[in-house]
């Protein structure tokens, strides 16, 4: 397995800690005053989704895990398990339903990216894009007045996800959605 040092910590490394594989989503490099240097870091189970606070010391080694990212497109979901298509070689794959990140976001066609161990080729993860473009299928309509300052009210989108839309926001209404906080963004102008 390849080694890096702790200058070589940023977001998205993928480390092996304790038999596990994480991923590194927050850090911050430390000089106190008085004693060594350390980087403290935020690492996410890729298995298990568990976040862990972990604390290195400067110059402490770390083995990394060599993974791929492919672009794969979202085929169709039968319950249990996600389709999806390589955008390449046109290779279909299968994702546990439990292992997919987001679903709730993604529609048939749409694009994500799978997170493959290169050692094994074992899917470690599927990661969507930071905003998606969905549409209203149902809200409540909203009351003549209400303004973009005014109050939130919920709203079915196309994928069966529910978040929060402003009182302006009606049903057929495309709106982009945040989806690492499920919140909206903005009405999309069609």
């Amino acid at each position: 397995m390849p080694k890096i040092t702790t200058a070589d910590i940023k977001n998205g490394v993928t480390i092996l800690l304790d038999g596990q594989i994480y991923q590194i989503i927050e850090f911050l490099h430390v000089k106190p005053g008085k004693g060594g240097a350390f980087v403290r870091t935020k690492v996410k189970g890729v298995v298990n989704g568990k976040v862990l606070d972990k604390t290195f010391r400067s110059g402490e080694t770390l083995e990394t895990v060599r993974v791929e990212r492919h672009p794969y497109q979202f085929l169709y979901s039968d319950g249990d398990m996600f389709h999806f298509m390589h955008n390449e070689t046109y290779e279909q794959i299968m994702i546990p339903a439990d292992k997919v990140v987001g679903a709730q976001f993604m529609k048939e066609g749409s694009e994500v990216t799978v997170v493959i161990n290169a050692d094994d080729n074992v899917i470690l993860f599927n990661e969507i894009p930071d905003h998606v473009n969905l549409e209203v299928t149902h809200t409540e309509p909203g009351l003549k007045g209400d303004t973009a300052q005014g109050g939130s009210k919920p709203a079915t989108l196309e994928t069966g996800a529910e978040i929060n839309v402003p009182l302006f926001i009606n049903e057929g209404d495309v709106v982009r959605v945040d989806t690492q906080n499920a919140a909206y963004i903005e009405r999309v102008k069609s």
